[in-house]
């Protein structure tokens, strides 16, 4: 059937090009391309510039924070280095449910939602579950959500409550789903729905490679290898640093791209290890942007471990954008990469933490370029055939009428 989806969310791409929640957008268009209607309820940021529709969804963004300082919930503000909550989160959060709840409620009387889809669990899924109780109600985990909820009381108390009120959880992995199901969901409400990705902006490109690099002064010849993301611990960009000092990796040029609160001591890090000159930090750059730099370079890395406090990605945008435009790919099993990835087919493997392996790893590469055009070519064929984002709304479709159903069975 076609629904009126309320989505209650606290990240979306603020703008055009914006990096920040880049899977919600194509999650919100794809379900709107098969006949639904989708109301994106999220909080309100000083760089939103979205109108009331575009692209036939609506947009209701709420204020919530009295003084700037507060503006903190939500857009990847609320955690420092995706370790802790910032004091200022908790100061807003009160503040942000609330406007939330408000804001979802009205939406979904409005328009005569159908059901009410909640992204992360704390706190989308909280604010949708309280905001329309009478409707179905999907709840989807991207991370940092789950890590939340096992890491604090209260959101692990409220998380196990909106559980208990979802008929469908959909996790990005299958890590992810375990977890869920570790802090009291019903494993048979919980199915994995991995992100999709855009296959035709990320795709091979050897035009790239001399436009790009010249940005930022390298030579057409130099060994370069790309990395994108948040400079946040789970991340692990640290190790790729150190993999540069090693002699495996001597020659090698990294550029990457992305911003956080790790930014100074990534700097000092390559500094440190002799490498400076060898890094160049791109800063935030557009998907499109990202796109143009992934086929630009000989050798994509997504060295992501799951960190000290226990914070690991649910599944990593820059797997799929890297599998997707065939650049060969190093990366760990950390999280949801293990179920995507297979080592000597569509990547090459190597341990958390292991700077000495993911310089063996790109000297590898580097030294057999008929291997990595191999792995290229079976990773872009597998990204066209099963992750597509149309795949991802037909299951997502069909969670709705679970849900719906399920709704129904408890009347």
């Amino acid at each position: 059937m076609t629904h009126v989806v309320v989505m209650v969310t606290t990240s979306y791409p603020r703008f055009p090009g914006d990096s920040v929640g880049t899977f919600m957008e194509p999650i919100a268009k794809s379900l709107t391309a098969r006949g639904h209607q989708v109301h994106i309820v999220a909080p309100w940021h000083q760089l939103v510039t979205r109108g009331a529709q575009e692209d036939g969804i609506h947009f209701h963004f709420y204020k919530y924070a009295p003084v700037p300082a507060l503006n903190v919930f939500g857009y990847a503000s609320a955690m420092r280095a995706d370790v802790t909550l910032r004091g200022a989160a908790f100061l807003a959060a009160p503040l942000a449910l609330a406007a939330g709840w408000r804001a979802a409620r009205a939406v979904a009387r409005t328009h005569d939602a159908t059901v009410v889809h909640g992204h992360w669990v704390v706190p989308g899924g909280i604010t949708a579950a309280v905001a329309a109780p009478r409707l179905p109600l999907v709840v989807s985990l991207h991370g940092s959500d789950v890590y939340v909820a096992e890491t604090l009381a209260p959101a692990r108390a409220a998380a196990r409550a909106t559980f208990a009120r979802a008929g469908v959880i959909t996790a990005c992995s299958t890590d992810l789903a375990r977890r869920a199901v570790a802090l009291g969901a019903d494993a048979d409400r919980v199915t994995v729905i991995p992100y999709g990705v855009d296959v035709d902006r990320f795709h091979p490109d050897p035009s790239a490679r001399n436009g790009i690099r010249s940005r930022v002064g390298i030579a057409s010849a130099v060994p370069m290898v790309f990395a994108a993301g948040r400079l946040v611990r789970k991340k692990g960009f640290e190790y790729l640093i150190d993999a540069l000092a090693q002699p495996a990796a001597a020659s090698v040029v990294l550029a990457l791209a992305g911003g956080g609160d790790l930014e100074g001591e990534l700097r000092k890090r390559a500094a440190e290890v002799g490498v400076a000159e060898r890094v160049r930090f791109l800063g935030v750059l557009t998907p499109d942007d990202v796109a143009a730099w992934l086929a630009a370079a000989d050798v994509a890395v997504v060295p992501s471990v799951r960190d000290d406090t226990g914070n690991v990605d649910g599944l990593p945008n820059a797997v799929l954008e890297a599998l997707a435009s065939g650049t060969p790919l190093v990366t760990t099993t950390a999280g949801g990469i293990a179920a995507i990835v297979r080592d000597g087919r569509t990547a090459v493997v190597v341990p958390e933490r292991d700077p000495g392996a993911i310089a063996a790893a790109i000297a590898r590469l580097l030294a057999d370029p008929d291997m990595g055009r191999a792995l290229g070519s079976r990773a872009r064929d597998l990204m066209q055939a099963e992750f597509g984002w149309g795949r991802s709304a037909v299951a997502l479709e069909a969670a709705y009428d679970r849900a719906l159903a399920f709704k129904s069975s408890r009347r």
